[in-house]
């Protein structure tokens, strides 16, 4: 299937492409388009015009400053794979870029394009969704910031006004042990069929002091377990703890049946992975 016809404008700047979106509610901002253009070829999004951002400096960057790490909402998924910042600091996102898509697909696909598409099972949301991560959108009337939470509303929906871009996202460097494993139904970037990002921090008398567990492509939107992490805090690492953890994460999951996987593996499948990671965590002193 073509292409439908549409106007291509492309911004010389921030300012300009943020006022060329909200001239028009049909305009969409074309990045790596690894999303985009396959939804425009399939029918399941409308754009009149175009606008291409994908060469604007203020979108680009990794760097760190102040306990947390700013990531260019322009930064493509290989530029992630290839930091040592974020293999140092950011573990679990390094781990989610190593398992995105492929090679051509990795060094096109953006950051910002990969929480504005807002997939359940978006592979950067997860872990970023784990360690606290925030989001700066820019539009023509100045910036604000939300929380990654409160910005992901539910399947391609999000929290973004007209005209507003993910100008970049803000990620605290948090103490622990931080993980994300991802399922699919092959090898080589497949559509998750569910993934868990966990971070756990522990203090010297090996009692947990930190607890994050997110899980993606269980639920309409990338979700974080809260009742299994409250479960954690306060106490060692258990087998019974984790027991109960890992059970707390398969009841916060919501999943479907699709050709995929079952509702019953997808929630087995996030019991044994939280399991497992919370089980290494308490081996590594976490």
């Amino acid at each position: 299937m073509l292409l439908p016809r549409f106007e291509y404008r492309h911004a010389t700047s921030l300012l300009q492409g943020m006022t060329l979106l909200a001239e028009s509610p049909e305009a969409r901002a074309l990045a790596g388009g690894t999303d985009l253009l396959v939804d425009l070829r399939e029918r399941r999004q409308q754009a009149r015009l175009l606008v291409d951002i994908s060469q604007l400096a203020e979108l680009r960057g990794i760097d760190a400053a102040d306990g947390e790490v700013r990531l260019g909402g322009g930064v493509t998924v290989g530029e992630l794979l290839a930091s040592p910042l974020v293999a140092a600091a950011l573990p679990a996102l390094h781990r989610a870029a190593r398992a995105f898509a492929d090679f051509l697909t990795r060094n096109k696909a953006t950051l910002g394009g990969n929480l504005a598409n807002a997939s359940p099972g978006a592979d950067l949301v997860v872990p970023l969704l784990a360690l606290d991560a925030r989001v700066v959108l820019a539009a023509p009337a100045g910036e604000r910031t939300l929380a990654l939470d409160a910005f992901v509303l539910g399947p391609r929906r999000t929290a973004l006004g007209a005209g507003e871009l993910v100008r970049a996202v803000l990620v605290p460097r948090a103490e622990g042990r931080q993980s994300f494993h991802k399922l699919g139904l092959k090898r080589g970037g497949p559509i998750a069929v569910v993934s868990v990002a966990t971070r756990v921090r522990l203090d010297a008398g090996g009692r947990v002091t930190g607890a994050a567990v997110a899980l993606g492509a269980v639920a309409p939107r990338p979700v974080r377990a809260v009742e299994a992490e409250a479960s954690l805090l306060g106490a060692p690492l258990t087998p019974d703890r984790i027991a109960r953890a890992a059970d707390l994460a398969a009841a916060a999951a919501r999943p479907i049946d699709d050709v995929r996987g079952s509702r019953a593996y997808r929630q087995a499948m996030v019991r044994a992975l939280v399991a497992r990671d919370l089980a290494a965590a308490q081996t590594e002193g976490g």
